[in-house]
Parts: structure tokens; sequence; C-alpha cells
């Protein structure tokens, strides 16, 4: 599941890229499978190990001797690079979470090259509002979100620390209906029938063209994520 436009973000093969907070590393994995050089950053070691199985799969079956990787527990707003090191940068599902959400941006900022180009995606204000009237757990449980954005909120941030917005995109809806499933009969009961049924659509759709669309045409009323584009001014 992709929430970026990796064209739009103009991924090449040999560009050097930080996916900060890569999660399990769904899209560090089409970094490397477009020939890219990938830093794959995490907190969370469990989901390091499981990115790091998986990047390796890819370089040796699709990628073969020119994929290149590295897999590091690092901090957002602490990121272990020099300045100006990357030419793309990857931070989704992330600022929400961060207690400093202005300083990770400009660490971003400090670490992407004079021209380079960030990808930012965070929840949507409509969803997140959802949630929250749906359930107390969705903003008190560990590690969740610790903010909400309106895109001007966001924006803002970005534009003060040199990074530029050249588009907006809006992106899982399904997603927006499957929270508000797992809001409704509890986070923290993950297997409930009606939750496993619906992630069966949610892998369907992954595979199914017609479903594809049909969800991007439901992406204009009630997106699950927001992503913001931008460059670094020289």
């Amino acid at each position: 599941m992709l929430t970026l436009d990796f064209d739009l973000l103009g991924v090449s093969k040999g560009d050097i890229i930080l996916d900060s907070g890569c999660g399990e590393g769904r899209h560090s994995f089409e970094c490397l499978s477009r020939g890219a050089k990938v830093f794959s950053m995490d907190m969370d070691l469990e989901s390091l190990k499981k990115s790091k199985y998986t990047l390796e799969s890819i370089r040796r079956n699709q990628c073969k001797n020119d994929g290149i990787y590295l897999v590091h527990k690092g901090d957002a707003l602490n990121l272990p690079f020099k300045n100006n090191t990357f030419d793309r940068i990857i931070c989704s599902e992330v600022m929400e979470h961060v207690k400093d959400d202005d300083l990770a941006c400009r660490e971003i900022s400090r670490v992407l090259r004079d021209g380079g180009r960030v990808a930012i995606t965070v929840p949507t204000y409509f969803s997140e509002i959802i949630y929250y009237i749906l359930t107390y757990e969705y903003f008190t449980s560990p590690g969740g979100h610790v903010r909400r954005y309106f895109p001007k909120n966001l924006a803002k941030i970005m534009e003060r620390n040199n990074l530029h917005i050249y588009d907006i995109g809006f992106k899982h809806s399904f997603h927006t209906i499957y929270w508000m499933i797992r809001s409704v009969v509890g986070l923290h009961l993950n297997d409930h029938p009606i939750t496993k049924s619906y992630r069966k659509l949610l892998t369907l759709s992954l595979h199914s063209k017609l479903l594809t669309k049909v969800e991007s045409f439901f992406d204009n009323f009630f997106p699950k994520s927001m992503v913001f584009y931008a460059f670094k001014k020289k």
C-alpha cells in the first residue's frame, strides 16, 4: 500500500533517499525497486527487522547487484546525517506522532540537498475527528497521535523551514472506513470478524484496477491521508 506518487516525487535510479519513519518499509521497497540507494530509518526495531528482510529479498530478486539499502534505528528529531545528504526524503505518517513537528521539518530540510524533494504525509483532519468522536482509545493509546492537521498548518511549518510545496494529494479513503470500523468495535480488537472481513477487501483492492479507481474517486471526499510534495530552495 503506497501513499506516495513516486513519479511526482521524482524517484530515479541512483537517487540517495531517506525513508524517515519507514515502519515496515513499504515506501522503501518501491524506492529500491526503482534502483535508488535507500536509507530506511525508524525507532521500532521489530519493524526494521521486517523491513530489512523484504528489502534483501527485493535486492536479490529484482535489483540483482544494483540495489543498495541500509536499515538502521534513528530519531526523526535528530537525524544522524550530514547536511545536504539526500536527493529525496520520505516522511510518511510520522509528524502526527513526534513531540516537535517543527524540529522534524527542520531536520528534514537540513539533510535534504538544495533542489531536493520531500514527500510528507499525515492523516486528514476530517478522518481524525471522526475517530476521536467514535472512541477515546484513538488518541490515548501508547504511541498514538498527538496532534491533528489542517492542510494550512503543516504547509506553514514546511514553508518556514525552506520546504516549498509544489503539489498536494489525498489517498486511502478505503482506510478511512477501516479505521472507523476499528474505532467502533474497539481498536484493541484487531481480530474482530468485521475488521477481518473488511481487511480482506483492502487486500483485494491492492490487486484490483476497478477497486483502485473506485478508491481514487472517493479520495476526493473522505481520504485518510494527505500528501505534501515540496522542494528545498537553493
